[in-house]
């Protein structure tokens, strides 16, 4: 494009001397048009001059195009009295058979751009580059005022000076630019009378024609070649006017014009009336007034009627606001004098995400977003498979972080965060991969795998390859309920196991009545049902997990133990949990480590726990790595197998070093199930 730009200048230089063909001329003048049309409609639209900041620039190269077309035409019209059809058919269009008539009309224009519209942009411009001059100072103390009390940042400061800086150079240029469509209007009389004069003597002197033939030969080509440079120099001409006196507005040229014009409609009704008062003159069209003040009569009650709607709307809402702000404390002060506006203060939400801005689109359900619906989905989900609701998340901005990161925080703290690019695929190697594919580095956030950011255009490429694509909001969505799963036990509250408590008495009120509060009470129900989230097993079942505990009375001083009992009664909901196929492929724990285990449990009045060696600890932590290494690309979830007596130790000894596995015992299986030993983790080395 770049390279493009620059041979059409060089090109638009070297018409000035290369003599162009008729269809090149042809071509060029109606480029030259549409040029100048576009140029005029984009200042309609532009709120403030600095969005066309090249406008200067613009008006230079189009007063180059237009006289380069000008040489190139007035040669042609010179030598044959013909310039192509363009200025042809503009000759024929304008004079409509009348040679001094259409060449009056011509320069009717020419005066009209030259004195009416070039003077007045002229005078504009040179007015307003003084002014933002002059104003450059204040304008710069406003600035570091407001930096220096804090309502705007550094970076908001150093664009604020920019854009003043960038707006007095582009009246400035604007001052000086204005001088070239004066000089083009010039130009174009100038080229008139030498297309005329000098084509009449030319025509008489060397082709021996009537003065009636040359005259009208070449006063056609020269009102046609007038037209063809005057109208596109109007048209910027218009634009140069325009996008200098918009130093006012606020909106695109349209916009104020609709809103300005229709703000008042009494003025449309005055003038639709004395319009219609205009039909009693002898003389004047009566279809037409009637019509025209018709219109502007019913224009004007039209926007009245909406005006007074308006009007209603913007009551109501100012006195909403005005009670707010009556029953909102003057100042922060007064505010936290009333105690329990302090303690809302000390509110911490269960679930929080914070969005940087480029995200809050997948967010935001009005741009679009379903993140929200994910969510629900996932609660609902979540519910059905653990027996547990996940609380209401809280989501918001927060303007401090990465445009592209989100912030996930449990009870106030963070717990994990994510970068996602809005308009990129996360591709992962399924291991099928038979292309690379050029993207950006990244790690999958859930789980940790190693991917790449690829863009929309390579979406397709990347399928055909073998990759496994994932849009953003279900990379942030799988992130977020991997989180949950991992932190469910946390967010367990005593409010919400008395909620399942009021469940389970609608169907079986009797064992909710035996056990609560009487033998256990909400906070020890929490605490076992917690134990259990943590390790990944449903709660579901609240009939069962009751029952139990009152079974075994005995052990209630000891929840982990209790905890076991309840394991062993869900076992063919655990069973079903991480069998697949009905067949458990695990990994079992030597009796030798099993033996040291128990040898070294103690009990007190609390409960029971592991008393061991660090030295022991450590080589059966290693031993244990060694053995899921060996099978970890086999199996997606680790399971070890152990003795009931052992399962909670083990478990609570390994958690702290080793993650993602799951710890079972023989008597947490279901009878029917198929159990397959694939490793077994010993320690030859040491002595029991």
């Amino acid at each position: 494009m770049s390279n493009s730009m620059v041979l059409f200048i060089i090109f638009i230089v070297l018409a000035i001397i290369i003599p162009l063909p008729p269809w090149l001329l042809d071509f060029m003048i109606m480029l030259n048009i549409a040029l100048s049309l576009i140029i005029l409609i984009m200042t309609m639209f532009i709120k403030e001059a600095l969005e066309f900041s090249v406008f200067p620039t613009v008006l230079l190269l189009s007063t180059v195009l237009r006289l380069s077309l000008n040489i190139s035409t007035t040669r042609g019209i010179l030598q044959s009295g013909y310039a192509g059809e363009v200025i042809r058919a503009f000759g024929n269009f304008v004079m409509g058979g009348n040679a001094i008539v259409g060449f009056l009309i011509f320069i009717i224009i020419v005066l009209v751009n030259f004195i009416v519209i070039t003077k007045g942009s002229e005078r504009v411009s040179e007015v307003a580059a003084r002014f933002t001059l002059d104003a450059m100072p204040g304008k710069q103390m406003a600035i570091d005022a407001d930096l220096n009390s804090g309502l705007i940042n550094e970076e908001q400061a150093k664009t604020r000076r920019s854009n003043i800086q960038r707006e007095a150079d582009f009246y400035g240029s604007m001052d000086g630019a204005t001088k070239f469509v004066k000089g083009d209007a010039i130009m174009s009389i100038i080229t008139t009378l030498v297309n005329l004069i000098g084509g009449v003597i030319i025509g008489m002197v060397q082709g021996g024609q009537e003065f009636t033939e040359v005259l009208n030969t070449y006063s056609l080509a020269t009102v046609g070649d007038g037209l063809c440079s005057q109208i596109p120099s109007l048209l910027i001409s218009v634009a140069t006017g325009m996008i200098v006196t918009r130093a006012a507005s606020e909106d695109s040229l349209i916009s104020d014009i609709k809103a300005q014009f229709t703000a008042q409609p009494f003025v449309l009704l005055i003038a639709g009336m004395v319009v219609l008062v205009m039909m009693v003159i002898p003389g004047f069209p009566t279809l037409v007034l009637l019509f025209l003040g018709a219109a502007l009569i019913a224009g004007a009650i039209l926007l009245n009627r909406n005006k007074k709607k308006m009007a209603e709307l913007e009551l109501a809402q100012r006195a909403k606001a005005e009670q707010a702000e009556l029953e909102k404390p003057k100042t922060d002060n007064d505010y936290y004098r009333d105690i329990d506006n302090v303690f809302k203060l000390l509110n911490v939400e269960p679930i929080e995400m914070e969005f940087g801005y480029s995200l809050l689109r997948l967010v935001d359900e009005k741009s679009g977003g379903n993140f929200i619906d994910r969510v629900v989905i996932f609660r609902k989900q979540f519910a059905m498979d653990m027996g547990m609701v996940i609380p209401s998340v809280r989501m918001t901005d927060n303007p401090e972080i990465n445009p592209n990161m989100y912030i996930i925080k449990i009870k106030g703290e963070e717990v994990a965060r994510g970068e996602i690019l809005v308009d990129h695929y996360l591709a992962l190697d399924s291991g099928d991969v038979t292309t690379q594919i050029e993207g950006i580095d990244t790690v999958e956030p859930a789980f940790g795998l190693p991917a790449k950011w690829i863009s929309e255009d390579k979406k397709i490429m990347a399928d055909v390859a073998g990759y496994t694509l994932i849009d953003p909001v279900s990379v942030m969505i799988t992130h977020w309920s991997e989180i949950m799963k991992r932190y469910a036990h946390e967010m367990l509250s005593r409010q919400d196991v008395n909620t399942m408590i009021e469940n389970v008495k609608k169907t079986n009120p009797i064992v909710v009545d035996d056990l609560i509060p009487k033998v256990i009470s909400i906070g020890y129900l929490q605490k076992v049902l917690a134990n259990l989230l943590k390790e990944g097993i449903p709660i579901r079942d609240m009939e069962t997990i009751l029952e139990t505990l009152g079974d075994h009375t005995n052990v209630l001083k000891d929840i982990d133990i209790a905890t076991e009992y309840v394991r062993q009664s869900l076992k063919r909901t655990i069973t079903h949990r991480f069998a697949e196929a009905n067949s458990l492929r695990v990994i079992t724990l030597d009796t030798q480590i099993e033996d040291m285990i128990v040898s070294s449990v103690k009990k007190n009045e609390q409960g029971s726990y592991l008393a061991m060696a660090p030295d022991l600890i450590q080589s059966i932590v290693a031993a244990t790595n060694a053995e899921i290494d060996k099978i970890k690309d086999v199996i997606p979830t680790v399971i070890i197998l152990t003795s009931p007596v052992v399962r909670i130790y083990f478990k609570k000894l390994t958690e702290q070093f080793i993650s993602n596995i799951t710890v079972l015992s023989y008597s947490e299986i279901d009878a029917s199930a198929q159990i397959q030993a694939i490793g077994n983790i010993t320690l030859s080395h040491v002595n029991a």
